[in-house]
């Protein structure tokens, strides 16, 4: 007799069948997009800015990917709305369902953040003129694929922080990977000759970034041999496989582009690079299918996996709770943020090689300006990653001094490394005529109407102080406390607001306003003042301020919550006066210096005239007083007769 198989089953077969391809589908259209954007914004030549035919035929390209990532997005809420529920496709279309799907879970969340980003980008593709609108566009693609992943199945591994950073960079590194390899294969080949090198040397860091992002992951996830027995072990055993594979076609590709594509091999030459493209190009996507495959494939247990379930502090903080505090577990202490620390280490990457490239081409660069930038980076690693990171999640008074290092003493570091000089005197420039390249882009970002507006001392100020207000006197802190992604945008925002007012202030970078120094001390005034009026009122408050956050870790220490609430704030008044008092006695020092300066500069100016027989501006003033004072004797002589 037949045995009649279930429809029911037969159907939920087919969702997650169709959930899975939807998601390749979304992925792969995702990358192109990017790689499209990608190499708009810093492949293919521009004049002056303005895209050239070429790229406003890959930007069509770029449109309809964003338009295919978009369209898969809205198909995935249905397929997942109906692997969730356990019922046919029918049932996944009910409003309701799909109005508290998105508002009332976290995959909803990072769906609306989604689409939100994809129609973002599509406006900016379709009017886009300008590389300008392809960088914004990248950047909101990006974002749009990175910031689900605080949602994946990292969030429950072991070494939250860690796992979810080293999740972010591998994720980013390989989609601009992949993307620049199918932006690649579709544009003319006379493009594809002139970008190739400099396509070449982003994929190499790709590759470094991948290779050590994805080892930190299998690490973390698969710390015992039955893990590696395991399905999800030995996707990623292939996974792993194949990256080897196309780190023997990239050095073979990187080798034939070393021997010169041009004149020695000619057209012949560019049809080879051609076929090693579409090589790379077939690994790198069944690499990120594979990805793809494990993304739906839940990890096995770790150790730390089933410690972190066992513990509802881990669940709230992603770490576990630390011993009482003291000075030597403060500075020994140490739980790695992988997207805070990934930033650092590329930070440094890149100022090292700009270094290297000083010194290389025989220029020189001062010492201290790298002291200064790796002192700041030091402050970052230890205020997030380090014992005051740990300590930060679970007292407020350590979470203050963590914010005014981030906001008040690192920012000063990295003003005075001066990174964008530094980057103005080793980035490329145009490849072509009228080209602009990177350096001239970088160039009009500093002189455009937005560096203008943000450089204005009182917008800086705001941010600064202002925000500070919006944070703390709000909901909108205890909200941020209770998240990973919520501890990376208060980080973030510390040290750009910080760095934006340091930078005006005393910053030794170049400047889109000149600011007088009397402006300066005004301002600087004024933030000392701000500041102070906020840590007062942080030592009057007689609620929580956290929204419940401390209160729910039950910690054992340090248990009056409200009195180390008063101790925050007393803590950020001495340390935020600090900072700025010193900001204060350098402003007047550069005052100086200028005046030096100038006064140089004048008598400079009256040598050249003496040596050439011309008067100065000092002596023709003098000689103009003179014969305003001959007129004024003439005419009172006149008036007397």
């Amino acid at each position: 007799m037949a045995v009649r198989a279930d429809p029911l089953t037969s159907e939920n077969h087919l969702i997650s069948v169709s959930a899975l391809a939807i998601k390749e589908l979304n992925l792969l259209a995702t990358i192109s997009a990017i790689g499209f954007l990608y190499a708009i914004g810093f492949l293919l030549t521009e004049s002056r800015g303005m895209l050239s035919a070429e790229a406003h035929r890959v930007r069509r390209l770029a449109l309809y990917s964003t338009f295919v990532w978009v369209l898969t997005v809205i198909v995935g809420i249905f397929t997942e709305i109906a692997h969730l529920i356990g019922a046919g496709f029918s049932q996944a279309f009910h409003l309701n369902i799909i109005h508290d799907y998105l508002l009332s879970t976290t995959p909803g969340h990072m769906v609306l953040f989604q689409l939100s980003m994809g129609f973002a980008a599509l406006a900016l593709i379709f009017r886009a003129k300008k590389v300008g609108s392809a960088y914004f566009a990248l950047a909101a693609t990006m974002l749009g694929i990175v910031i689900p992943l605080f949602s994946s199945h990292a969030t429950n591994a072991g070494s939250h922080g860690l796992v979810i950073g080293s999740l972010l960079f591998h994720v980013g590194a390989v989609s601009l990977w992949l993307g620049g390899v199918i932006a690649l294969i579709v544009i003319s080949p006379e493009e594809r000759a002139r970008s190739i090198t400099r396509f070449s040397r982003l994929a190499l860091w790709c590759a470094i970034t991948v290779g050590v992002s994805g080892f930190i992951n299998a690490w973390t996830r698969l710390d015992s041999l039955s893990g590696w027995r395991s399905e999800y072990g030995f996707f990623v055993a292939v996974k792993i496989i194949f990256f080897a594979a196309l780190l023997v076609v990239g050095l073979i590709h990187r080798r034939f582009i070393a021997r010169g594509m041009h004149g020695i091999h000619g057209i012949h030459g560019n049809r080879q690079v051609f076929r090693l493209l579409v090589n790379e190009s077939f690994l790198l996507i069944a690499t990120v299918g594979i990805g793809g495959w494990l993304s739906s494939i839940q990890p096995p247990e770790s150790a730390a996996s089933i410690r972190m379930a066992a513990d509802p502090v881990v669940a709230i903080t992603g770490i576990a709770a630390p011993v009482p505090p003291n000075i030597w577990r403060i500075l020994l202490a140490y739980q790695p943020d992988g997207t805070i620390l990934g930033i650092l280490l590329f930070a440094l990457a890149l100022y090292v090689v700009g270094v290297a490239t000083m010194k290389r081409r025989g220029d020189s660069w001062p010492v201290g300006r790298t002291i200064s930038f790796a002192l700041a980076l030091s402050a970052v690693d230890f205020a997030t990653s380090g014992g005051l990171g740990v300590y930060a999640h679970f007292a407020f008074s350590y979470h203050m001094i963590a914010h005014m290092v981030l906001g008040m003493i690192a920012p000063i570091g990295f003003v005075l490394s001066a990174p964008i000089t530094l980057a103005l005197r080793t980035l490329p420039q145009g490849r072509v005529e009228n080209e602009r390249g990177i350096r001239g882009t970088l160039i009009t970002i500093i002189h455009s109407k937005y560096s203008v507006i943000m450089t204005n001392p009182v917008v800086a100020l705001a941010l600064f102080d202002g925000s500070l207000f919006v944070l703390y006197m709000t909901p909108l802190f205890g909200y941020l406390m209770r998240s990973h992604s919520g501890h990376l945008v208060m980080d973030i925002h510390f040290l750009l607001a910080g760095y934006l007012f340091f930078y005006v202030i005393v910053g030794v970078d170049p400047n889109p306003r000149k600011i007088p120094h009397i402006v300066r001390i005004i301002v600087l005034f004024a933030a000392m003042s701000i500041h102070a009026f906020f840590s007062v009122a942080l030592l009057s408050t007689t609620t929580l301020l956290d929204g419940g956050y401390f209160d729910a870790l039950h910690r054992h220490w340090n248990t009056d919550l409200l009195m180390d609430q008063h101790t925050g704030g007393a803590i950020g008044w001495a340390m935020g006066e600090i900072p700025i008092l010193i900001a204060l006695v350098a402003t007047f020092i550069q005052w100086m210096r200028d005046d030096s300066r100038e006064a140089r500069r004048i008598d400079r100016a009256a040598d050249r005239a003496a040596a050439m027989g011309e008067e100065d501006d000092l002596a023709r003033y003098n000689k103009y007083l003179a014969e305003l004072s001959q007129r004024d004797q003439i005419t009172q002589a006149r008036e007397d007769s």
